[in-house]
């Protein structure tokens, strides 16, 4: 159901219908947003890359994203490269020993989420993020829903085989450069989702039954088009949800909102939670 939404989303949209982004968010819309979040019964949150950058960790398709900057960084993240190349390998694991992920901490919004949890109401966070910092900030591992993975682990693609990613760079602080499985000498990957990968299945269904359960979704720090799980929001939208977008930006999905709260993230998530 997420692909096809998400198909009829890619293919149908109309920019010139969307709202335009809130640049002065008032207190009767904080005070709408916040009753909406004590009346609910069933809270999905979908963030993205937006939540972390208060974090230090830099966004991908926002203005001063990694992607923005370096499209040609964009077509490096796929799977086909990197099974074929091995500079595409070499260059990535030489990048995760630098990583902003490893000195990053959870931030202001992380912990809000934390908080909405406590109140009872949240029964799903999914996440496009793979920086580990939801799990950081102690929010549930069983509400979370890494969608596209985690940096924090890597995994072989011939066998079942699976370490922390600190595992894999001693063996690149060590001097090795490709790295190959331990146990079947296969070829050894960090356990994100590149382009190309299929997602995981249980996963998907998961995050489609967190958007046909819930009365209130918030989505958090996302350009909202990246599929599928960008559709979410129209699922959650068709059976009868309100929706809520908080972005530094406009989004795909405005146009689909009952309030879309643009600014920072770090301040709006602690003024409605």
């Amino acid at each position: 159901m997420l692909q096809d939404i998400g198909r009829d989303m890619a293919l149908g949209s109309d920019r010139s219908n969307r709202r335009g982004a809130m640049t002065d968010i008032s207190n009767d819309e904080l005070d709408r947003v916040r009753g909406w979040i004590h009346d609910a019964t069933a809270i999905t949150v979908l963030t993205g890359a937006g939540i972390s950058t208060d974090s230090g960790i830099p966004d991908f398709r926002g203005p001063n994203g990694v992607w923005t900057k370096n499209p040609a960084a964009e077509k490096k993240a796929t799977l086909q490269n990197y099974l074929s190349d091995p500079e595409v390998r070499k260059s990535a694991w030489r990048n995760r020993l630098d990583s902003r992920t490893w000195a990053a901490e959870p931030n202001e919004g992380h912990r809000c989420l934390v908080r909405l949890e406590r109140r009872g109401n949240l029964k799903a966070l999914l996440t496009q993020n793979v920086d580990g910092l939801h799990h950081e900030a102690g929010s549930s591992p069983g509400k979370i829903i890494e969608i596209h993975g985690t940096v924090r682990e890597v995994g072989c693609l011939s066998c079942t085989y699976s370490a922390p990613m600190q595992t894999a760079l001693d063996r690149v602080r060590a001097g090795e450069e490709d790295l190959d499985c331990p146990t079947c000498g296969g070829m050894l990957k960090s356990a994100t989702i590149s382009f190309g990968q299929s997602l995981i299945a249980s996963d998907l269904k998961r995050a489609e039954q967190a958007a046909l359960d819930c009365d209130l979704l918030i989505a958090i720090g996302t350009t909202l088009a990246v599929y599928p799980i960008a559709a979410v929001v129209p699922l959650a939208h068709q059976h009868g949800a309100k929706i809520v977008i908080i972005n530094a930006e406009p989004t795909e999905m405005d146009h689909l909102a009952d309030a879309v709260l643009c600014g920072q993230i770090g301040e709006i998530l602690p003024a409605i939670v």
